[in-house]
């Protein structure tokens, strides 16, 4: 343990559960349905509404083998090319074996997928896939779909929720363990302010960290909580240096900051081709797939071009599609189009990469568990081992799915855990020592996190940019805690609050970020350095795994090879599969029409 913790005012109020989970996307709420499912008591902590999370802006589906002539080998197979030498194959083979049962449930929870004429379901190609196993609902929002049906289901079973509650840190024993979480809930309810919810096993479901970057397909809220709260808590980070850039972004304008529209890879899945500003199709020729090359692949084709021809921008053609068409298959990017002045029917749309999805997270084994007892990790939060050095296009989904059901599993086989001592009143949240408390970054540095970022850490990298970097983030942490300086905007005194946890949060990720993209000197997946532009296999087809140190630090080391170590020594055995776990009433198997 590192005995860090974000400053903050000890825990005003406490409840007790068997199980925390954190966060309100796909992977929480999958995983909180099923410990309540098996009597567990769950609390489902969420930093805004529940439906507000990263899952509601998936757009493109969920992919399974689902299809007719396709397989669970045939999907592993295009996962581990995308993933670039990094996948974990055990975990692959779980998530592409245990997929279409999971995919089965979440249709018995109540999702509505779209459909054939004859009724089976509808399924589409994306980048990387070469077969058409993608299934999605309203066209292209699907993930709007998936969070009303778990959000539904959570609350037919009325499940205890806190929302508008920002997680701060972990609490643990003295032998470490994980006891819960501390939190702030903003505004007026039945909690409020900072307080305590104690139980002997927390699931960080936080998703991504797209905010760290200027410009992000990710909402506001995903500023990398989870991830940062488990570097203070000693657990291990990996792959965070893989960071997916979608190709296809919604170009508003060089200066454009914050959440930006994503035009689904799904457009190009049924037939949109990517031109310059003089028609031609520049992914001819670069890959078999063209346009539906891996994403690292069309980035990277995408930021060449540009740069070929002095652009900031490149175009995204369906005009061929029809009105018909854009209306019924893909309408919430035909809004969201013309909402900005274009009109896809009739022209070409500008696009351009943005930050999108973070391939590496908390370091977790096959059944979601981390490097700290008591403490699992599941969805973009996690590294399981799936996605490699670069995200297959709509198996992050399916990953909140499978995973969620196995971190379930697993708690549900240990039984309901002694939660300990109620803490000392003078210690309101039951730690011991007390933890070093983090000087805290004034708000408005976050701007400056997100600029230093995405000049020296975004889509091309190099030594010197990333040395850059490095240097200004320091700089910029040297102000936390500090008054009347001038640097990097950090123009006022940063007191406790949700701005300056989330600046907070925001740099420390930022930094370990850094530190592994600077450690990792080749060219893989979505991790681009073009002073080293090739694929080292016999140096780098390993994982880079960063801890926090007791200065604050990242501390980087490498595995041997591309397998991970295990999370735990003496970590207990393999417990019975999710099929055996009792099912939610709301969640009664139901196979899906071929």
């Amino acid at each position: 343990m590192t005995g860090i913790r974000l400053t903050a005012p000890a825990p005003g109020w406490s409840i007790d559960a068997d199980v925390v989970v954190v966060g309100s996307g796909v992977a929480g709420l999958t995983t909180a349905l099923r410990c309540a499912a098996a009597g567990l008591a769950t609390v489902v902590v969420t930093k805004a509404r529940l439906d507000d999370g990263s899952t509601r802006w998936a757009q493109g589906g969920i992919a399974a083998a689902l299809g007719e002539g396709d397989t669970p080998e045939q999907h592993l197979d295009d996962t581990l090319v995308a993933g670039a030498g990094l996948c974990d194959e055990a975990a692959v083979r779980a998530l592409v074996t245990e997929g279409p049962g999971a995919m089965s449930r979440l249709i018995g929870t109540g999702a509505r997928f779209d459909t054939t004429e004859a009724g089976a379901l509808a399924l589409t190609r994306e980048g990387g896939h070469h077969r058409r196993r993608i299934a999605h609902a309203g066209g292209d929002a699907t993930g709007a779909e998936v969070s009303r049906a778990l959000v539904g289901a959570v609350r037919s079973a009325a499940l205890r929720t806190i929302e508008n509650a920002l997680v701060l840190d972990l609490l643990t024993d003295a032998e470490g363990r994980t006891t819960g979480v501390t939190l702030h809930v903003m505004g007026e309810g039945q909690h409020d302010g900072v307080g305590a919810v104690r139980a002997p096993a927390v699931v960080l479901a936080t998703g991504g960290m797209g905010q760290v970057f200027s410009a992000t397909t990710n909402p506001p809220v995903s500023t990398g909580d989870g991830v940062a709260l488990a570097l203070r808590a000693g657990a291990e980070v990996s792959d965070l240096e893989f960071v997916q850039f979608h190709p296809t972004v919604l170009f508003l304008g060089a200066g454009a900051e914050g959440q930006q529209p994503l035009v689904s890879e799904a457009v190009r899945g049924e037939g949109a081709h990517l031109v310059d500003a003089s028609g031609t199709r520049f992914m001819l020729g670069q890959h078999e797939l063209a346009e539906l090359a891996p994403r690292d692949i069309v980035a990277k084709a995408i930021t060449r071009q540009m740069r070929l021809t002095g652009t900031e921008h490149m175009y995204l053609d369906a005009r061929h599609f029809g009105a018909e068409m854009w209306a019924r298959r893909f309408p919430t990017i035909l809004a969201a189009c013309r909402a900005h002045g274009i009109d896809p029917v009739t022209e070409p749309v500008p696009v351009a990469p943005a930050a999108h999805y973070a391939s590496g997270g908390v370091r977790t084994d096959l059944w979601g568990r981390t490097t700290v007892p008591g403490l699992y990790a599941c969805g973009e939060t996690a590294c399981t081992g799936v996605h490699g050095a670069n995200r297959l296009a709509s198996n992050s989904l399916l990953e909140g799915l499978v995973f969620a059901e196995r971190i379930a599993a697993d708690i549900v086989a240990a039984g309901p855990q002694e939660r300990g001592p109620e803490p000392a009143p003078e210690r309101a949240d039951g730690q011991d020592p007390a933890p070093a408390p983090v000087p805290l970054l004034a708000a408005e540095s976050r701007t400056a996190v997100q600029r230093i970022m995405t000049r020296g850490a975004g889509v091309i990298r190099s030594a010197s940019s990333l040395a850059e970097a490095a240097e200004r983030l320091e700089a910029l942490g040297r102000t936390a805690g500090a008054s009347g300086t001038d640097a990097e905007d950090a123009a006022k005194d940063a007191v406790p609050g949700v701005e300056a946890w989330e600046a907070t949060n925001l740099l420390l990720v930022s930094q370990v970020l850094v530190a592994a993209a600077r450690e990792r000197e080749e060219t893989r997946g979505c991790h681009w350095r073009e002073d080293r532009p090739d694929r080292d296999d016999t140096a780098w087809r390993r994982h880079l795994v960063v801890r926090t140190g007791p200065d604050g630090r990242p501390v980087v080391s490498r595995t041997r090879d591309a397998a991970f170590p295990p999370v735990r020594p003496g970590a207990p055995a393999d417990p019975a599969g999710p099929t055996d776990l009792p099912n939610h009433p709301a969640e009664a198997p139901q196979e899906p029409q071929p």
